[in-house]
C-alpha cells in the first residue's frame, strides 16, 4: 500500500540523517525563485537549484522530496510579498479590490507564478495568512463560508488571468496572434455579427499606464457580482 504524501509543511526542515546542515529550505527557495525570475518555471528543477547553490542534487533531498516541494515553497514565499498589514475598511468589495491590486504587483514581478500548475489547496503558511485576510475582508457580509471561499477562489483565478493578459499585451504579437486579430476585425466588419461590431467600435489598445485602472475596474465589477446575495446551494 502506497504511503500517503506528506506536504513539505508537515516535515522537518531537513532530514534527520546525514551530515550537519549546510543549507536551509529558505536558501533553496530563494535560489529557485532567482532561477524562475530569470528563466521561467521551466528553469527550475532540483538539479538546477543545486547548481545555483554550488552543490550536488542529492544533498538537496535532505530538505525537500522533489520539485513539487520547490513549487510549494516558491509559491508560498512570493505570496508572502503581498502586503497584509493594510487594515480592512469594512467595505468588502473595496478591500478585496485593493488586495487584488497588491497581488497583481507580485504576479507581474514574478511572472512564473502564473505558470504554477493550479491546485485548489496549494496553501502554505503565508497562503493561509492571505486566505485569512481575505475572509476578514468579507466578514461584514452575511454570506455562507462556502460562498466566501468560492468568491476568493474566483478572484484568485481572475487575477492570474488578467495579469497573464497584461503581460501578453506588452509582447510583440506572434504571426498567429496577428492572424487571429485580422480574422476578428474582418468578422466585425461583416453584417452577421452586428453586436460584435458595436462592441468593438472605437476600441483602442489600452495604454500601458492604464493597465492598473483596467485591472481595478474589471475586478471591481466581478466582485460586485460575486458577492451579491443570491440563491445559495445547501
Amino acid at each position: 500500500m502506497a504511503e500517503e504524501p506528506v506536504l513539505v509543511w508537515d516535515r522537518p526542515d531537513r532530514g534527520a540523517r546525514g551530515p550537519a546542515p549546510e543549507r536551509s529550505r529558505a536558501q533553496l527557495t530563494r535560489a529557485a525563485i532567482r532561477l524562475a525570475d530569470a528563466g521561467g518555471l521551466a528553469a527550475v528543477s532540483v538539479r538546477q537549484v543545486a547548481g545555483e547553490l554550488g552543490t550536488g542534487p542529492a544533498s538537496l533531498y535532505r530538505y525537500i522530496a522533489g520539485r513539487d516541494d520547490l513549487l510549494d515553497l516558491m509559491t508560498d514565499a512570493v505570496t508572502g510579498e503581498i502586503d497584509l498589514t493594510v487594515a480592512p475598511t469594512g467595505d468588502p468589495v473595496a478591500d478585496l479590490v485593493a488586495l487584488a491590486l497588491r497581488s497583481r504587483e507580485v504576479h507581474l514581478r514574478h511572472p512564473w507564478l502564473m505558470e504554477v500548475p493550479p491546485e485548489a489547496l496549494r496553501l502554505g503558511p503565508r497562503g493561509l495568512d492571505h486566505l485569512e485576510y481575505a475572509l476578514g475582508a468579507l466578514a461584514p457580509l452575511q454570506l455562507p463560508g462556502r460562498s466566501k471561499l468560492e468568491a476568493i477562489a474566483a478572484l484568485s483565478a481572475l487575477v492570474t488571468m488578467l495579469c497573464r493578459a497584461e503581460l501578453q499585451s506588452h509582447r510583440s504579437p506572434t504571426a498567429r496572434q496577428a492572424a487571429q486579430a485580422a480574422y476578428l476585425s474582418t468578422a466585425a466588419r461583416g453584417s452577421e455579427h452586428p453586436l460584435l461590431a458595436q462592441a468593438l467600435a472605437g476600441r483602442e489598445a489600452t495604454p500601458p499606464g492604464d493597465a492598473p485602472a483596467v485591472f481595478e475596474r474589471v475586478v471591481h465589477r466581478a466582485l460586485t457580482g460575486l458577492l451579491a446575495r443570491g440563491p445559495e446551494t445547501p
